[in-house]
Order: structure tokens, then sequence, then C-alpha cells
């Protein structure tokens, strides 16, 4: 008996160095002999530690190593702050800010005599029933909460306030309670659960919009009914015939849904100054069907739209399809410099054609599937672009006859707040909406690997993303970023956010720049 037990215990220790070790040599012996990686053929085996710590580089950088204000594109702060907002709809911090004061960079103007909250112009008489999260008790191991069902104020822009497009050039002008939506955001990119659950909260809160993204009007957009822009791209999805050409009858049938508000014509964006692209991996039979083109297979669409290459064209085009729909036309651009443009603008009123809009989009803006060059250099950033474009509007005497939507990681009231004072009239957040339903910044949105189900189109990952929770989060983070904006506002001495101008934002080195002035006439 004693025998067979020590048996049993020698064999047991052999097989414990065994199973581990065989693998182990055959990986030692691959290694050695592979010619692709130089690291694993000096030292093989030893050599995956880099590649493993290499891999998990970025999830440790942003859970560990970063400060809280040091991650990019958005720093761990102005994730918090989504998350908070969404979930608890909650603005509040403790103890102070992070930020370096000594650094330079832009601040609000802060009024010595604020608004008080009766003075503001806003419209708070239809509250919206909503989820929200109450923390019970919260430990380093263990956190109880539960949710319950609410109403919030809407904190909708007082009716005289309101931001209408194509007020004077179209049948069906649209007019907006608020000053803040959905960037352009394509189902494909995202998956049919994320852009569900946005549509739904962002129909919830109400005053706002959803821009559509080049992708065309999924089923999927139109499930909260939110009121929607759509966005035609060079690539024509939706519009187009199934040889890809413009189709008209096409365009009057998008322009004859109710809740199609309005028409965006995209020139290009911030993070690709080019066509779209999507990975055939996220182009099912159903995006296929809706875009009109081959499942399975990459998207490209072109770069600029077909056989129109100067200012003069597009704009007419833009005019006719404005006549045709009878609803609001706008573009969106990326700003080169003031010569590209000037060159817009001039033509602009040469043409006596001169669009309901123009989204800006910053450089910095996010995107599903761009190229490291075209994100990283190319386009000016929205702080540059906005006051750029809004200034060559005035100085040709058209400012008034158009609005500009600004664009480009502007998730947070103040950031909202200094895009308005620099010259934009309205703004578009995409990937504050896509943190509002789960997004952690994995950065794999070109993949179709999302972890949490957001920009996939994989039906098992998005199975993490539940509508029925996440739509809730999408009501509560766009109605704190409005009250967040009004209080910004009052403390700036302003009865409502559409009032801030180039007067309520400066920039952190002109206090250098007057104390030294004033340094030296004292000398």
């Amino acid at each position: 008996m004693e025998d067979t037990l020590l048996v049993i215990i020698v064999t047991l220790i052999i097989l414990a160095i065994l199973v581990p070790l065989i693998p182990a040599l055959w990986l030692y012996i691959h290694d050695e002999r592979q010619n692709e990686h130089s690291v694993l053929k000096n030292y093989p085996l030893l050599g995956r530690f880099r590649y493993i710590v290499e891999k998990t580089g970025p999830e440790f950088r942003q859970y560990l190593f970063h400060n809280d204000r040091e991650g990019k594109p958005f720093n761990r702060k102005e994730f918090e702050y989504v998350n908070k907002a969404g979930k608890y709809n909650t603005r509040m911090m403790g103890y102070g800010a992070e930020r370096d004061f000594t650094e330079d960079g832009w601040y609000l103007v802060n009024d010595m005599f604020p608004v008080q909250a009766e003075e503001l112009r806003i419209d708070q008489s239809e509250p919206i029933k909503t989820k929200l999260y109450d923390i019970e008790k919260e430990q380093l191991f263990k956190r109880k909460e539960h949710r319950f069902d609410s109403e919030v104020d809407p904190v909708y822009l007082h009716d005289d306030d309101c931001v209408i497009l194509g007020e004077h050039t179209v049948d069906h002008p649209f007019r907006l309670k608020g000053l803040i939506g959905q960037s352009a955001m394509s189902f494909g990119s995202l998956g049919d659960h994320a852009i569900t659950a946005l549509s739904k909260g962002l129909g919830r809160a109400g005053g706002t919009w959803m821009n559509t993204g080049e992708g065309s009007v999924s089923p999927y957009h139109l499930k909260g009914d939110v009121d929607i822009i759509m966005q035609i791209s060079p690539g024509l999805f939706g519009v187009r015939t199934k040889d890809g050409e413009f189709s008209w009858e096409a365009f009057r049938d998008q322009a004859s849904r109710e809740q199609i508000k309005a028409f965006e014509l995209k020139l290009a964006q911030g993070a690709k100054t080019r066509g779209g692209h999507v990975d055939g991996k996220k182009v099912t039979e159903e995006i296929a069907e809706i875009r009109k083109v081959e499942p399975g297979k990459d998207i490209d669409s072109p770069n600029r739209f077909p056989g129109i290459d100067t200012p003069a064209q597009l704009l007419h085009f833009l005019s006719d399809l404005r006549a045709s729909g009878g609803k609001p036309v706008g573009m969106k651009i990326v700003a080169g410099n003031e010569q590209q443009v000037e060159r817009l603008v001039s033509a602009m009123v040469e043409e006596d054609i001169v669009p309901d809009f123009l989204t800006v989009d910053g450089g910095e803006g996010g995107t599903g599937a761009s190229y490291y060059a075209l994100a990283y250099s190319v386009g000016l950033p929205a702080f540059s672009a906005i006051p750029m474009v809004d200034e060559m509007l005035k100085k040709y005497g058209i400012r008034r006859r158009t609005k500009i939507i600004a664009s480009g990681k502007l998730l947070t009231p103040d950031k909202i707040a200094m895009a308005l004072a620099l010259g934009a009239d309205l703004i578009n957040i995409a990937r504050g909406f896509m943190m509002s339903v789960g997004c952690i910044m994995s950065q794999v949105c070109h993949k179709n690997t999302c972890p949490v189900g957001v920009a996939t189109t994989d039906a098992e990952l998005q199975q993490a993303l539940v509508i029925e929770e996440k739509n809730y989060r999408v009501t509560n983070y766009l109605i704190a970023l409005r009250q967040g904006l009004f209080d910004l506002a009052a403390v700036a001495g302003l009865d409502s956010p559409t009032k801030f101008t180039r007067e309520h934002i400066v920039y952190h080195s002109d206090f250098r720049k007057v104390i030294n002035e004033e340094d030296g006439a004292g000398r």
C-alpha cells in the first residue's frame, strides 16, 4: 500500500515537472529557429516576456502609471466625469483641481456679479423620467449601490434663444432647444446595440440631434424618436444607385422622413481628412444593404465627391439638395489654414450660396479607423479652427447667415463653453457619448474586437452592452452637460450659454504679457 502511494506521488511530481517543461522546451526550440523576431532568436522563451509587457502596456499605463490628467486622448478625470454624469447625474468633486495652473491654456472669464439661478433664461417646464444610481456603501473590494427611478430637469434653452438651422432658406427649418448633439457615428463603425442606446437616450433627453455618420440611416438610429442629421459622404451611402452614382430619388426619400431634420455634406473629418473606412469584418449583410455595398468587403469612400473639385461646384450641389429636400443642408470641414478657409467662404459670397451650417471638426477628433499620419499631423485643432472660420465669415459679411457646429474633444461643460466663446453656435460630441454607453478607450475600434460591445458588429461582444441600462446614461450625461453649461454661463454673468463671446475667454500667456509690460513701464 505504501509502495503504491509512493509511486503515485513520484509520478505526480514527474508530471508536474514535465507538463510545463515539454511546451516550454518546444517554445524554446521554436523561438531559436524562427527568423521573424530578433529578440526571440537571441533570447528564446525569455524574450516572450518583452512582448507580453508590450501588449499589456496600454492597460497598465491607463490604470496604473498615468496620473489622473496624463492619459490621451482623454485623461482619467475626463473619463470619470462622463461616467459619473451618466450613472449618477452628478458633476461634483472634492478638494481641488489637479490642473497645472502655471502652464499656458484657456480659461473662462468670471463676472464679479454672477447671474442668479432664477435669472437664467432656461426652460424646465417638462421634467424627464430617467434612472439613476445611488451608492449606499463603497469599500475597496465592495460597492453597494442601487438603481432607482428619478425625474430630472431637461435644461432646455428658452424659446427665444433656440438655435435655428435653415431659418430663411428652407420650408422645414430645424429648431433646437439645446446646444449639444451627437457627432457623426455610423452604424457599422458602432454596433446596433450602441446606436440604439444612443438613439433612445438622446430621444428621451430631447433638444438635441443624432448625426448618422456617413453610413446612412439605419433602423437603429430611428429607435429613439430622436431628431436626425443625415450625413452624406463622397461614398454617397444611402443616397446612391447600385452602381455607386448619386440618386436624387433616394435622396428625396430620405428627406421625406419626419425624423431627418437636416443633411450634412462630409468634406473631411478631423482624424482623417480623407474618405471613410470600415473594415470588412464589420460589414454584415444588414450594413451592406443599408449602404448598398457588398458584405464582408472593406468600405473605402473617396476623399472628395466625384465630379466636384471647386468650392463653387460644391455649393451648387448643396443648393440643389436644399431645394430638392426642403430641409437645411450644411457641410463638415477641417480647417487647414486661412487661405483654404477663405477660398471656401469667398465662393459663398460670389455664388450667393451659404450653407445652413458649417461643422468645424478639429484635428484632435476621433475616428473608427484612420492612418497614423492623418490622425496625428493633418488639420488644425478645434480651438484654432473655430475662431478662424468665425472671423472669416465675419470678414465676408455672412456670419449671420450660417451656424458653426464645433467638434473635437469637447466632452465637458468647460470645453463646450470655451468653444462657444471662440465662435461656435452648437457642439458635436462623439467619444463622450461612446463612453456613456460603456466605451473604456481600448482603442481597437478598427479591429471589430471592442471588449465592451460599442465599436463592434460582433453579436457576442455586443451582449455586454445592455441597451435598457446604457440608454439612461446617455440621457443623464447630456442633461449634466447642459446644466453645467448653464452654470458656467451664470458664472460669466450671462443668462444663457448662447451669449458666450470672445470676451468670456482668455489665454493664460496673456497674464504674463500684461505683467511684463507693467514691469517695463515701472522701470
